[in-house]
């Protein structure tokens, strides 16, 4: 469902003619060995593929097309070995469309005290010559990551892995496709917008689909097919003795096993990998899918309820950045409170559909009323979360930008069994505590859909933002809210301002 064998990300050194044939040739060395050592490193999840030395704006030019056009290449990593004059690169920055991480490193990690010479300094001066390509990226307001540090610490290489896994989750946006299932929950905000504006902005395309044509997809379910899938339920989760063959709600567990069919050929059929639905809108559903999206979310779809097209995207491309690593990552709902006076807390569950990658414990397979839509009772896991940092992230749009809101938080273990509660849950501390993140959150127009994840940080959404071109706002254990507001006062300048180069 998450390949990424094929990505890789393009290693370039820029120098220039002047230093002569020798020390081009040991600049070309030096460069391929620090390109083996990243792609020979534990932290960064694809390929990185060394590059000849770009000496000439022409050379410059043809690479950025190039990388412009391979669907392999993701992104480019970009170090200046000497001084390498600027103006070379405004042609090929001009065009790149590729996320750029610029490294900050050289190739010596210490000074030979004993030895150097002009010869040593004429081939190790990426001090300055970092610089001046540093200059120029700001003068083209080109965003990029600075990566700052020897390449061989570890520091450096987890760095640059985590920038190649947002790479790889902007590669996915680009090329998202997400169904949105009988459209959006009626009268609802937030999770509306300009989905002409996000595939300008994103790439992804959101497109809306009747329940009908999942519908068709569950008539065609075969025997075979449901048998399997059923024996897979009854050996992954802890059926509820109703759900059991035999018992008296099997055939809800039947019927939620031939949606889940449907909608994953629906889904694969489609070339999504991302989809919404909405309670509202099921037509001839004759449940709302519970498990069905809590274990398509497993598998990597991204999803949103109520029709929620942009939570279901950051899912998705979320997903795509945290592949390999430890911790879940879930659709979510800020859904009701735990107020005392010592400290405040935030209950995150929804109807049914909570990704099990961030459950605790193997889940428990139950079936309970839903108490809205006026379908039959839903089957869903249920579960709690581990404890442990996460982060809640919410993309929102604002008429004239897209806004991406972050709070960092902790989740704990819940107070109580929560005996009678159907869904899967997860309690936090949201930092610096609920007052200030509701308060800002609030302030910010942060919807009450997110995506919590405890694989990712908030460096991946920074740099995801960076690289979107979309406004960040972070809500985090320094947040104060006159500090936040004034934040959101000089980015309506800023976007206002800049808006057409972004």
């Amino acid at each position: 469902m998450i390949d990424i064998s094929q990505k890789e990300i393009w290693f370039v050194t820029g120098s220039q003619h002047l230093y002569g044939e020798e020390t081009l040739k040991q600049v070309a060395n030096n460069s391929k060995q620090i390109a083996e050592g990243l792609n020979n490193s534990k932290h960064i999840p694809v390929s990185i593929v060394f590059k000849p030395t770009v000496k000439t704006p022409s050379e410059i030019t043809a690479l950025c097309e190039a990388a412009n056009t391979s669907k392999k290449c993701i992104g480019i990593v970009a170090w200046m070995h000497t001084f390498s004059p600027a103006k070379m690169w405004i042609s090929g920055l001009s065009i790149l469309n590729k996320p750029l991480c610029h490294l900050h490193t050289q190739f010596n990690a210490e000074i030979p005290w004993e030895n150097i010479d002009m010869d040593f300094m004429n081939l190790n001066q990426s001090a300055h010559g970092d610089r001046e390509f540093g200059f120029m990226m700001s003068r083209m307001r080109k965003k990029r990551k600075v990566v700052v540090g020897h390449w061989q610490e570890e520091r450096v290489e987890k760095k640059i892995g985590n920038w190649s896994r947002v790479a790889l989750g902007w590669d996915e946006m680009k090329n998202l496709k997400v169904a949105r299932i009988g459209d959006n929950m009626r009268e609802v905000a937030v999770t509306e917008g300009d989905k002409v504006q996000a595939q300008i902005r994103f790439g992804m395309s959101v497109n809306g689909y009747d329940s009908a044509d999942v519908v068709e997809k569950i008539n065609a379910v075969s025997e075979a097919e449901l048998r399997s899938l059923l024996k897979t339920y009854e050996s992954d989760y802890n059926l509820a003795d109703s759900l059991k063959e035999g018992g008296e709600k099997r055939d809800s567990l039947v019927e939620a096993a031939k949606i889940e069919l449907g909608l994953r050929a629906f889904l694969d059929e489609g070339g999504f990998k991302a989809f919404t639905d909405t309670f509202e809108n099921l037509g001839e559903l004759k449940q709302l899918p519970g498990i069905a999206a809590q274990r398509l979310m497993a598998d990597g779809y991204g999803f949103g309820a109520e029709g929620d097209w942009k939570t279901a995207a950051m899912l998705r491309v979320m997903k795509v950045m945290a592949h390999g690593l430890e911790g879940g990552t879930s659709f979510m709902e800020d859904y009701t409170y735990h107020f005392t006076p010592q400290k405040s807390y935030v209950l995150g569950s929804h109807m049914l559909e909570i990704c099990p990658s961030i459950a605790d414990a193997k889940p428990s397979c139950e079936v309970h009323p839903l108490g809205i839509g006026g379908k039959k009772d839903p089957v869903r896991l249920v579960f709690n979360a581990p404890a442990g940092n996460a982060i809640n992230a919410s993309l929102v749009d604002m008429g004239n930008r897209f806004r991406l809101i972050v709070n960092e938080v902790e989740a704990v273990e819940p107070m109580g069994d929560l005996p009678k509660l159907p869904v899967a849950r997860v309690l936090w501390d949201a930092k610096p505590n609920l007052d200030i993140a509701a308060t800002t959150w609030i302030l910010a127009g942060g919807a009450h859909h997110t995506v919590y994840t405890q694989a990712l940080t908030t460096e991946f959404m920074e740099d995801f933002a960076d690289i979107a071109g979309i406004e960040l706002l972070v809500i985090d254990e320094k947040t104060s809210v006159r500090e936040f507001k004034n934040t959101m006062n000089a980015n309506e300048a800023y976007y206002h301002l800049f808006q057409h180069k972004l």
